[in-house]
């Protein structure tokens, strides 16, 4: 029997990783400083920020905008982002008809080299199965909604293949630097969980 509770609120996989971790620094094997610079970096630097630049440039350049369309991978190799699960990238491209989401339903295939390192919910089951089954909810969640007439495209990342989705352009934004587009484009904007944020004012 399993009749106790616990003092934190740490899901299964999170409480494996922090006893993994506290094994190994107290070992004497690992800095945990340097753990947290490097989780910070591929959650918060390196990886969405590149992909911001592919999209804003995308945004932008409607010769890089072809290139994606023509060769994913070679036209993001060209900026400098490549790597593991990068190797094999295809662009899908919203639009006000066509809405796309991205999910990997048999593990967590993600392009890190333009997106990091997946977000915990992007690899729990629950977001897997339901992304597929009802992703109209699931986007809810997130606090998109969508019209009705606009169609929902889920696609399904693997070894062979993995997305980025090229997010709406927000309007008010006709002259706007690569650079300040950049800022406007989200992590999740790119997996189709949410939407690029709109310009202030």
């Amino acid at each position: 029997m399993h009749d106790h509770s616990h003092d934190n609120d740490l899901d299964p996989m999170e409480a494996r990783v922090r006893a993994l971790e506290t094994i190994l620094v107290g070992k004497g094997l690992v800095d945990p400083a340097a753990v947290d610079l490097i989780i910070d970096t591929y959650e918060n630097k390196v990886g969405p920020r590149n992909g911001a630049q592919v999209v804003a440039r995308a945004w932008t350049e409607a010769d890089f905008a072809q290139a994606l369309r023509d060769d994913a991978t070679t036209a993001i190799e060209s900026m400098g982002f490549a790597g593991r699960q990068a190797e094999h990238m295809e662009v899908l491209w919203n639009t006000p008809d066509t809405h796309n989401m991205v999910v990997c339903t048999l593990c967590s295939c993600y392009p890190w080299a333009v997106l990091g390192l997946p977000p915990v919910w992007y690899k729990s089951a629950p977001y897997r199965s339901r992304a597929v089954s009802e992703p109209r909810k699931v986007l809810s969640e997130f606090g998109v909604t969508l019209p009705e007439s606009t169609k929902v495209k889920v696609w399904d990342s693997t070894a062979e293949v993995r997305y980025l989705v090229i997010p709406v352009r927000p309007e008010g934004t006709e002259g706007w630097s690569a650079e300040a587009l950049a800022d406007l484009v989200t992590r999740d904007s790119m997996i189709g969980t949410g939407l690029a944020k709109e310009p202030v004012t």
